[in-house]
């Protein structure tokens, strides 16, 4: 007869699985699949398994570079989505963020309407708004996508500034 024991947190983890330990390691990249995939799915739709498999190899990679094992989750959201709009790159299409119109779920037609509006966005546009809806601060979107500072500021102006006009028709 099995018993089932509970998985230490995370956060005891990370130190663990970035000293070598293969379990904690395994362990670590099993919970955080599901945060992963989710986020990939948002941005990639047809393409989420490959950049989930992007993201927990860039995470296995990179998890001895992570100094502060509190800052995981941040980390792990940050690296994913950078995954994710590689993959969405190389595959072509940046597909809209199921993010932004979760947070309008008063009104579920609100979700229609928003991917609706990102549709008709340039990519560009696209990228820096799913980039935003992730919390990810300018440097952040600047690395993302791989272009200084000022250019990324001033396209989320003007991406917000597109939406803004298409979500609100003209009185005409």
């Amino acid at each position: 007869m099995s018993t089932v024991t509970e998985l230490p947190s995370p956060l005891t983890l990370v130190p663990r699985a970035q000293a070598g330990d293969e379990q904690a390691m395994n362990h670590l990249l099993n919970h955080i699949t599901p945060y992963v995939s989710r986020i990939c799915r948002s941005i990639t739709r047809d393409d989420a398994a490959d950049a989930t498999q992007e993201a927990l190899l860039a995470i296995y990679r990179g998890l001895g570079t992570l100094r502060e094992p509190v800052a995981f989750y941040g980390w792990v959201r940050a690296v994913t989505v950078r995954e994710a709009v590689r993959t969405a790159r190389r595959f072509g299409e940046e597909q809209t963020c199921s993010e932004v119109e979760s947070h309008h779920q008063a009104n579920p037609l609100d979700a229609v309407h928003i991917t609706d509006v990102l549709d008709r966005l340039s990519r560009p546009h696209r990228q820096v708004l799913t980039l935003r809806a992730y919390g990810l601060n300018e440097g952040e979107r600047a690395e993302v996508l791989a272009l200084p500072v000022g250019p990324v500021r001033s396209r989320l102006f003007r991406a917000r500034r597109r939406f803004q006009e298409a979500w609100q028709p003209s009185a005409a």
